[in-house]
């Protein structure tokens, strides 16, 4: 808005007209009193001045205006008739106006000078807007990194009162805190604890999460600088959002006396386990011994008890054999003896197997998809271990309804095969932990007996096959158990 200070209203007006018809905002004062009075309760881009007033003149209100800090900078043209003497102008530009211009005033150079001042006031405005805009901004950004730094702060607390060891790193892997515990394990704070030779390099794994932005988690052993010797540390690092980028935050656990501990057990499982097989398979020979003499006799009632002894010893021997199995794998030793044979009859003697232990069983074992000819490569009789106890599950967890299926699909580049029941069902939310060590379904623990090491071990090998292992399951509604292998056979056995 402009301000026009005239005591004649006849300039005023037609001055106001002037710069109304080309869109200006005006505003009036017919006193020097008034227009301090409007000067200070409104901002004006533009005042234009006349000199010549009664009671306070042009040059002593332009020296007010300088005087006020909000008004100081508002851009003054000054409009005279009779001082138009060079003194007088020079008076006009030393109290405070940008410009000075004698009466009868052009309407077109008037115009002229007043968009070039509104012009210089709005960028005048605009440069002020940014200028708080960013010094706003600045504020921000530095109560922003005085948080930052009190969390930043707080963090490295939390983390040199862990009894673990403890870094931060950033999004190229470069350490930026350690707390006290590292050193125990590294002479410095950028090289990470020396790691045993056949374990995975740190510095490669912690690479490959941070490209990927998903979290580590690894077990690997490490030295302490004053020892010889290595101990297993369990290592997690995990991101954290800072800046909008990842900065990470990793902890070693040691997990050494689990891990002996865990090695003790193992031991003992396999100790055991390899004990027990001895007598347990001399009362199987002598059950069975037992059990022709008394067949031979019609009228004899023990037969049937020995048949039960008989069950029960088979399925003490599949326990032992679990044990072992598993003994094997957590020592890495497996055997998986791979060659190439008929997916057909693998899946027709596990079959065959199952109808033959669940004789006295009402369900009946139905086939679906044909893959009659199908040549893959493996181990048969481990192949054949996990097809029998899925099918042993849903003998035991379906027991009571009418069927069993047993469906083989070829697709692209593996083979399916998979067991379907219609008895109980898993909960969706446990179909994740089924296949893990010593895992149980808690509705089902106290129902059905056994160790929840079989599907682990069933797991373990198909992942030895290259394979995948899975089930589809809702509580009540039966249950899918499957797994896949590969169809691709080695160039030297086709």
């Amino acid at each position: 808005m402009i301000l026009i200070v005239d005591d004649n209203p006849d300039n005023i007006y037609s001055l106001q007209k002037l710069l109304e018809s080309k869109n200006f905002k005006v505003d009036t004062a017919h006193s020097g009193e008034e227009a301090l009075k409007k000067i200070l309760k409104y901002n004006y881009a533009l005042i234009i001045l006349d000199v010549q007033m009664p009671d306070m003149d042009g040059f002593e209100v332009a020296e007010n205006i300088a005087g006020f800090s909000k008004t100081k900078e508002t851009p003054i043209i000054f409009l005279s008739a009779v001082n138009t003497d060079k003194r007088f102008i020079t008076k006009g530009y030393d109290s405070g106006g940008l410009d000075y211009v004698t009466k009868p005033v052009d309407p077109d150079i008037l115009m002229l000078k007043v968009k070039t001042f509104y012009r210089l006031y709005e960028q005048t405005q605009a440069l002020k807007d940014i200028q708080q805009t960013l010094e706003m901004e600045v504020e921000r950004r530095k109560q922003a990194q005085s948080e930052l730094r009190s969390k930043v702060d707080y963090l490295h607390t939390l983390l040199e009162s862990l009894p673990q060891i403890a870094f931060t790193c950033d999004h190229l892997g470069n350490i930026g805190f350690v707390n006290g515990r590292w050193f125990q394990f590294s002479d410095s704070e950028n090289t990470f604890p020396q790691t045993h030779p056949d374990d995975r390099s740190i510095t490669a794994e912690l690479q490959e999460s941070l490209e990927s932005g998903k979290p580590l988690e690894m077990e690997v052993r490490v030295k302490k600088r004053d020892e010889s010797g290595y101990s297993y540390q369990l290592l997690r690092v995990w991101p954290i959002l800072e800046n909008g980028e990842n900065n990470w935050v990793g902890t070693f656990t040691d997990i050494d006396a689990q891990k002996k501990a865990e090695k003790e057990k193992d031991e003992f499982l396999s100790i055991a386990s390899h004990e027990l097989k001895t007598p347990l398979t001399s009362i199987k020979a002598y059950m069975q011994l037992l059990d022709r003499k008394l067949s031979l006799d019609k009228s004899c009632a023990e037969a049937k008890y020995v048949g039960r002894v008989q069950d029960q010893v088979e399925k003490l021997n599949s326990l032992i054999t679990d044990l072992l199995d598993l003994s094997k794998i957590d020592n890495g030793k497996l055997g998986i003896n791979k060659k190439v044979f008929s997916l057909e009859r693998m899946v027709q003697n596990a079959i065959d197997s199952i109808v033959q232990t669940h004789d006295q069983s009402n369900m009946e074992l139905y086939r679906r998809g044909d893959i009659s000819g199908l040549m893959v490569y493996g181990d048969e009789i481990r192949l054949e271990q996990v097809l029998v106890n899925f099918l042993t599950n849903a003998y035991k967890y379906a027991a009571g309804t009418e069927k069993v299926i047993v469906d083989c699909s070829v697709m692209t580049d593996v083979v399916k095969v998979s067991v379907i029941d219609f008895g109980i069902g898993i909960p969706e939310n446990k179909l994740s932990e089924v296949f893990e060590k010593f895992y149980r379904v808690e509705e089902t623990s106290f129902d059905f007996q056994g160790l929840g090491i079989g599907l682990y071990i069933c797991s373990e090998i198909i992942r030895s096959h290259q394979g995948t292992i899975g089930v589809e399951s809702s509580a009540g509604k039966g249950a899918t158990f499957y797994f896949t292998l590969p169809l691709n056979l080695p160039t030297d056995a086709k």
